[in-house]
């Protein structure tokens, strides 16, 4: 699809479908709508006196045919009351209109945007446009053949601002399609995606977009001492691997953020195997692994002007006559002692040996991230990803970075009997704490391995994988994180 930024009047558009968003109860003053009034003689008060349209918010209402204009129809959009909307309201009401059969089926859309000529909130209406389109069909056998939008004009009238909103709509998209990259990683089976397939998907994807890159076979990981990584992976006749990829936009000799992300391509739960009701799901126990390949991309795409390196350890967690088993104590890179208690709390024990090796590359920051604990379903549910970490100032990062993006997150606090949780008698640690407070007894256990730079844990198990549609997010893989780590690195300011 192609995206453009024009300046064009609301009467010499001419699309399919026309776009314009309103606030709540002042729909009738909006100066666009005031505009589309007098072309299409009345029209439009009458479709807003008939009380069908409030500008509440992701309401919409479609009006065929206008006379007086080029467009076949304009569709309205509420964005709520307007002192509660914001920058993720448009992002909202954008991939709303997305997903009306009648836009899908309009071959060119224009988005209106006079009165809205901000950079953010250009590039938040295509995100959300583009995010909201979105359709996973490449495992169909039979294709939808209906007409699909070819192109979408971002329009207003203002001619001073055509270039920062250009920005706008060019960062917008690149953003959206890394998150669509993550999605449809997230949702390939895992005979399409083993440890070695993804890796030489990463080697593909980081030429295209020239990243440096490296990946260690079970070889260079045994000698590496990722013995953590290698328990994990003994039960499957599919070998580990761990992606290392650099992208070099700041200053030489600046540390680089590391960002780690979970790559277990399917995970069974090992020996401690877990029931078969939605186990299907369990392909997607790489989200963080394909969160940080499309942030490492993304960013190189935004020419982000920072040193970052993105850590995928890769395994697949099955059962088999040489699974690690419960009772078992391996050893991890960094030379702790592990016992296992239970083989489906095997994303830490990848998690730890990754985070070890980035403290041999003296980063100034480590973010990690993973879908990690079936707690944070009893945390936050759906709604959004915990947060844990050793640093205010890189929390309060991915709090702003947050807010900008919609992707929320909350911080919870590691205390010492969370730690003490996470100690083991006969090993110095023990990779399950029971059933309380798992997902903070999880960034206990990881707490072991880092060094001595800011460290950030983000959790997004249960935000891996919507249940129900929502404006920009459909059912199924989501792409959580993605947005969030590239808002914080395109701001990010040395700790």
């Amino acid at each position: 699809m192609k995206y453009s930024m024009e300046i064009l009047q609301v009467g010499e558009i001419k699309s399919q479908s026309m776009i314009r968003f309103c606030y709540q109860d002042s729909c009738p003053g909006d100066p666009v709508i005031k505009k589309l009034d007098g072309i299409c003689d009345g029209l439009m008060s009458r479709v807003l006196n008939s009380g069908e349209f409030e500008g509440k918010a992701n309401q919409t209402v479609v009006i065929h045919t206008p006379k007086g204009i080029r467009t076949d129809k304009i569709i309205l959009v509420g964005l709520g009351e307007e002192g509660k909307a914001d920058h993720e309201s448009f992002r909202q009401a954008a991939g709303t209109a997305a997903g009306l059969d009648t836009v899908r089926r309009s071959r060119e859309v224009a988005i209106v945007m006079d009165g809205y000529e901000d950079t953010e909130l250009i590039r938040a209406v295509t995100e959300g446009f583009a995010l909201g389109g979105y359709e996973n069909l490449e495992y169909k056998s039979e294709k939808k053949e209906s007409p699909k939008t070819e192109s979408v004009i971002i329009a207003c009238s203002n001619k001073r601002k055509k270039t920062q909103l250009e920005k706008g709509v060019w960062e917008g998209n690149i953003v959206a399609e890394g998150t669509i990259m993550a999605r449809r990683l997230s949702s390939d089976p895992s005979n399409y995606l083993t440890p070695e397939m993804f890796a030489a998907k990463a080697k593909d994807l980081a030429r295209k977009f020239k990243l440096n890159f490296q990946v260690f076979d079970e070889k260079k990981i045994a000698k590496e001492n990722m013995r953590a990584l290698l328990a994990v992976a003994m039960g499957s006749d599919n070998p580990p691997r761990f992606v290392i990829l650099k992208h070099n936009g700041g200053n030489k000799k600046t540390a680089p953020i590391v960002l780690v992300g979970k790559g277990i391509t399917f995970d069974s739960g090992g020996i401690s195997i877990k029931p078969g009701l939605n186990m299907h799901e369990m392909k997607q126990d790489m989200t963080g692994g394909a969160v940080v390949l499309t942030t490492m991309i993304t960013a190189a795409r935004l020419k982000i002007r920072q040193n970052i390196v993105g850590m995928i350890p890769l395994a697949e967690n099955m059962p088999s006559g040489k699974a690690v088993k419960p009772g078992d104590i391996i050893t991890s890179r960094k030379g702790k002692t592990i016992e296992i208690i239970n083989t489906d709390a095997e994303g830490r024990l990848i998690l730890a040996d990754a985070l070890d090796y980035a403290d041999s590359l003296k980063p100034q920051a480590v973010i990690d991230i993973a879908t990690l604990t079936g707690a944070t379903k009893y945390i936050l549910g759906y709604a959004g990803a915990p947060i844990l970490g050793n640093n205010d100032r890189l929390i309060d990062y991915l709090y702003d970075a947050s807010h900008r993006t919609g992707e929320r997150v909350w911080h919870l606090p590691i205390w010492e009997r969370h730690r003490e949780q996470m100690k083991s008698n006969i090993a110095d640690l023990k990779n399950s704490g029971g059933p309380f407070a798992g997902t903070i007894a999880a960034a206990a256990f990881l707490e072991n391995f880092i060094g001595d730079w800011p460290w950030g844990h983000i959790d997004i198990a249960y935000m891996d994988n919507e249940v129900e549609k929502q404006p920009y997010i459909p059912k199924g893989a989501t792409g959580f994180g993605m947005r969030l780590l590239v808002s914080m690195l395109s701001s990010w300011k040395k700790i």
